[in-house]
């Protein structure tokens, strides 16, 4: 959960949801299961040796790569796990997060067979489906938030993401590829509704553009998938596939700031404002948050 004033909140029965994963292309499967109040989202690596469950958390985030490519280049996903078991790693957790605090969903046990959770159709809607559906209870009063006394700002190569303090929280993002680029500048926001959310962002699907998709099949990724699994966008638009929303890339990286911002742990009283960014530097912005909240 990352708005503020909410109860906690679990779910009332298992969800459960299967796959690939979209760099390993190894079958994925996960159980979220209910939780104690007070305990978090917790992760567990069911097919590791000796797994147990860690924190999904800033401090878990894991520089494995999950594919050799990501041994030179910045991830293209969250990964996280525990320091000392490197093995029992998860990769590919932003869409998960997400959907759990677009839902309010403060309390998770996820057990995961795989080394990356399955990308499904690329969005957050099927885990926000399998969450819903199992059902959701209350499970104790509000955890405390996390404010600020100035705003937080973290930059790199022409991308930046600022945390204002205010009174409630809320969360935009600006995509702009440049001049010519085949996605228009866009920009999605979210003020923390789960039915906003559910509605208008979680379907919102993972995305790249041509060059991106064939610069990172030459490195071995995504053999497994076709642009109609993927979106794929070149000047023409989308390669054998039709977008959700017009602005569909803007929600989608407003998806994954979400889902990387529950990484807090707690609640955020703090407007943000991402432009071009990505998961690296919206990791460096919790690091930063937390150095700075009161």
């Amino acid at each position: 959960m990352i708005v503020p004033g909410v109860p906690r909140r679990t779910l009332a029965r298992d969800a459960r949801v299967s796959g690939v994963g979209l760099f390993t292309a190894a079958p994925a499967h996960c159980a979220i299961r209910p939780a104690e109040p007070g305990s978090g989202v917790l992760l567990r690596r069911i097919d590791a040796p000796d797994a147990r469950p860690f924190p999904a958390l800033r401090a878990s985030l894991s520089d494995r790569p999950v594919h050799p490519a990501f041994r030179a280049i910045d991830p293209r996903c969250t990964t996280l796990g525990p320091p000392d078991a490197p093995d029992a790693a998860v990769a590919t957790v932003e869409h998960l997060l997400s959907s759990l605090a677009g839902l309010g969903v403060t309390d998770a046990l996820v057990e995961v067979r795989g080394p990356e959770l399955p990308i499904l159709d690329g969005s957050a809607a099927p885990f926000v489906r399998a969450i819903l559906d199992a059902g959701l209870r209350d499970a104790g009063p509000p955890p405390a938030p996390i404010t600020l006394r100035a705003p937080v700002v973290v930059e790199a190569g022409g991308a930046a993401i600022v945390a204002e303090p205010a009174d409630a929280f809320s969360a935009s993002y600006s995509l702009d590829y440049g001049p010519g680029a085949p996605i228009p500048p866009q920009r999605a926001a979210w003020s923390g509704d789960p039915a906003a959310y559910t509605e208008q962002i979680a379907p919102a699907r993972t995305f790249c553009l041509r060059a991106e998709a064939e610069a990172m099949r030459a490195v071995g990724l995504f053999a497994h998938l076709t642009p109609r699994d993927m979106l794929v966008i070149d000047a023409s638009g989308p390669i054998d596939n039709t977008l959700r929303f017009p602005d569909e890339p803007a929600r989608h990286k407003l998806l994954d700031l979400i889902g990387d911002l529950a990484l807090l742990g707690r609640p955020l009283l703090a407007r943000v404002r991402a432009e071009r960014s990505g998961h690296a530097l919206t990791h460096r912005l919790t690091a930063a948050i937390l150095e700075a909240a009161i």
